[in-house]
């Protein structure tokens, strides 16, 4: 079995957690939507995570899942011959940067549709973490390789958000899990404007085939319908029906593109 990425510190030991555990279940979870504020270690290559204070843990973040979690599913029913899980495969991590600019908007980027998982979906830069790789290092790693932009030393700060647990497919219905991940939010904000960041910027065609910058209301407007419920909370009322899209530089621009998410996953198991 591969080294072990995701750990739990429960009554005061450490244990793995297997592909067909559910995290936010093992952590003692509720049903509902959450968020649970979960103690971490951010080490490198690996989290540990626990529901109480333990030496060494670095933040305490919010972690989350949706309501139809398939792995939480699983726990809930038996499941047919023939149907396992693999048993030698542990939880994966991911990071997604929240990338905001100093005029406070935020980098959207849409994968493209060729992609096997979640395709033509928009999404924040990001993907797996690594082996051995610090988590903000493997998110801007990702921001690179997917934007082509990088961000300048000592022009940026960063704080975690916090932490989702991510299935692909997302939900049991549409097959058995092939993807399990606990992804980590971090905050990324750039003393760079839109404009300077924009300029530096060069989508890689295999992955990314359209990007957008969101103003602080649209943000809020997207965020606001993320938490797996699809209903809108409480939305600015003079939000324009589309904002615009920059496509990548190897085909025309084209006009204003609707902001198409995915509620059941923010990061729409997508590593």
């Amino acid at each position: 079995m591969a080294a072990a990425r995701v750990l739990l510190l429960l009554s005061g030991r450490v244990e793995s957690v297997s592909f067909a555990q559910s995290v936010c279940g093992r952590l003692g979870a509720g049903p509902g939507l959450g968020p649970w504020p979960t103690h971490c270690s951010l080490q490198r290559g690996r989290l540990v995570l626990s529901d109480r204070p333990f030496p060494g843990a670095s933040a305490r973040l919010p972690l989350q899942r949706p309501p139809f979690c398939p792995f939480a599913a699983l726990d809930q029913q038996p499941r047919a011959p023939g149907s396992e899980l693999p048993t030698n495969r542990g939880v994966d991590l991911g990071v997604a940067i929240i990338l905001q600019s100093s005029d406070q908007t935020v980098l959207l980027t849409r994968r493209t549709r060729t992609l096997s998982v979640s395709p033509n979906l928009w999404v924040p830069p990001g993907g797996h973490v690594e082996l051995d790789e610090e988590f903000l290092d493997g998110g801007l790693r990702e921001l690179w390789e997917e934007s082509g932009l990088q961000l300048l030393q000592g022009q940026f700060s960063w704080v975690p958000l916090g932490l989702w647990e991510s299935a692909y497919p997302p939900r049991l219905s549409w097959g058995f899990p092939k993807y399990h991940h606990v992804v980590l939010y971090v905050l990324v904000i750039s003393q760079e404007s839109q404009q300077q960041l924009q300029a530096r910027i060069q989508p890689n065609p295999s992955e990314v085939s359209a990007l957008m910058w969101l103003g602080p209301d649209v943000a809020a407007a997207v965020a606001a319908t993320e938490d797996g419920t699809e209903t809108p909370r409480l939305l600015p009322q003079d939000l324009p029906p589309s904002v615009p899209g920059t496509r990548g530089r190897w085909r025309p621009t084209s006009g204003p593109a609707h902001v198409h998410t995915a509620a059941d996953d923010p990061n729409h198991g997508r590593w």
